[in-house]
């Protein structure tokens, strides 16, 4: 992965939907491949069902600041982070948004949108919480570069609690299912 781009990634999305265990489980399998991380979780009063979302910068060089004004990858998975999170995306940057539940798509035009039916793929797999996955592994697709696939799924043993392990066979079906529903050419087009 050396020579892999700096990433300043925000995922954001209610509270229970999975934002800050995607953003732990990219730094944890970003280190296991020798990257510098940086992990800042936010949240609202309440956890589920509130307003959730963390801040990833994901570097082969030492990261200056964790704090990120202007993102070059959102992955929003409701509404209210679409409109947070849009107007701040750096000219060319990538919002990978949750067609599922997002009413009103994105309409920059200088970035990359990507629409993913995220809680639709998570509850064809009979759960409506892992649609965290499902934006990940599209993330990977989009993003090879950032950290391998092998590795992300490996970190899952690592980051869920022991009490939820049992559903990393799901979380791994439903993060392939993302990763597979980017078709060659989103890697380089814009989609609207």
């Amino acid at each position: 992965m050396s020579g892999s781009p700096t990433e300043k990634i925000i995922i954001s999305g209610f509270g229970g939907q999975g934002t800050l265990l995607a953003g732990k489980l990219l730094c944890v399998a970003a280190m296991r491949q020798g990257r510098k991380v940086t992990h800042i979780p936010s949240y609202g009063a309440e956890m589920r069902g509130g307003t959730a979302n963390c801040s990833v910068v994901i570097s082969d060089e030492d990261i200056a600041s964790p704090v990120i004004e202007h993102p070059s990858v959102v992955i929003a998975l409701n509404e209210p982070s679409v409109t947070k999170f849009e107007p701040r995306l750096k000219p060319g940057g990538l919002l990978i948004w949750n067609s599922s539940l997002v009413k009103t798509p994105p309409s920059r035009e200088d970035l990359q949108l990507v629409d993913v039916a995220a809680t639709d793929m998570s509850l064809e797999e009979g759960t409506e919480r892992a649609a965290n996955m499902a934006a990940v592994g599209v993330l990977l697709a989009l993003k090879p570069d950032l950290v391998s696939y092998e590795a992300v799924e490996e970190a899952l043993d690592e980051v869920i609690s022991a009490r939820n392990l049992k559903h990393n066979p799901v979380n791994r079906k439903i993060m392939r299912k993302g990763f597979d529903s980017v078709s060659a050419d989103s890697a380089v087009a814009t989609k609207a």
